[in-house]
């Protein structure tokens, strides 16, 4: 959309598969996209792969959303660089390495540990940024939720396959949901505003039998790809919705209907 050029717009986890898709399209539309990961290197070599395909930026930065320290340094780059931000993507999935064992293997450590990661770090990038929004008079904050963050899972699409739905993201998802409209009450009236997506289940090499269950619920597609949701972002981040706030906007074939 023509309304995100000139827009600096920052993706966390830049590197991992949304990211790359988000970076390609907010650059693609005239923006410039901030590839912040926690892997530096990881972002360079995105920012240099998608580059040369885009109109506009894609510019690498180390982030990781646990730390105050490396958000606020982040910000006060950027603001030095570029005189402004326009938009933050929350798309980054930190997770430890016992993340995604089934319910009767979950430690109490890990949960709580998964959930300070994940849903801590969307709050806390979320609270930096807007103290700096608020400041400049305005701002835009997406946040990457899931179909799993309203409806409950269906676990007969597991059967006879090692995945699962994780506990910590049901739990993750659904906070962040509510943390986008706590935000966005919290700032309204101040130029603010803070929308998540809930994608549905994105194709990533899943068993046959799995994609085959899934599928089944779905109303033509099926699995989607990253690009699919990919519109939604650039309508989020465009001016063609600023006067929405609050919202949770579904992508996901009519799997949760």
């Amino acid at each position: 959309m023509k309304t995100v050029k000139g827009k600096v717009i920052v993706v966390t986890g830049g590197a991992g598969l949304f990211g790359r898709t988000f970076l390609q399209g907010i650059a693609t539309a005239g923006g410039t996209a901030i590839a912040a990961d926690i892997n530096l290197q990881a972002a360079q070599e995105t920012a240099s792969a998608l580059s040369p395909n885009s109109s506009g930026r894609i510019e690498a930065a180390q982030l990781d959303i646990t730390s105050e320290e490396s958000i606020r340094s982040l910000l006060t780059d950027l603001r030095e660089r570029h005189g402004h931000i326009d938009a933050v993507v929350n798309n980054a999935y930190p997770r430890n390495r016992n993340y995604g064992r089934k319910l009767e293997d979950v430690s109490y450590a890990d949960f709580c540990e998964n959930l300070n990661l994940h849903l801590g770090g969307y709050f806390l990038v979320t609270q930096q940024f807007c103290k700096i929004f608020r400041e400049q008079g305005g701002g835009n904050v997406i946040n990457m939720s899931s179909i799993y963050g309203f409806m409950t899972p269906r676990f007969e699409v597991y059967d006879g396959t090692a995945m699962t739905m994780p506990v910590e993201y049901s739990a993750i998802k659904a906070g962040v949901v509510q943390l986008t409209r706590y935000f966005a009450q919290y700032f309204k009236g101040s130029g603010i505003r803070v929308n998540c997506i809930s994608p549905g289940g994105i194709l990533d090499k899943q068993p046959e039998s799995f994609l085959a269950a899934y599928n089944s619920h779905c109303a033509s597609k099926g699995m989607l790809l990253p690009q699919d949701v990919l519109g939604a972002l650039l309508f989020l981040l465009s001016d063609e919705s600023r006067f929405m706030t609050g919202q949770n906007i579904v992508v996901d074939d009519g799997y949760s209907l």
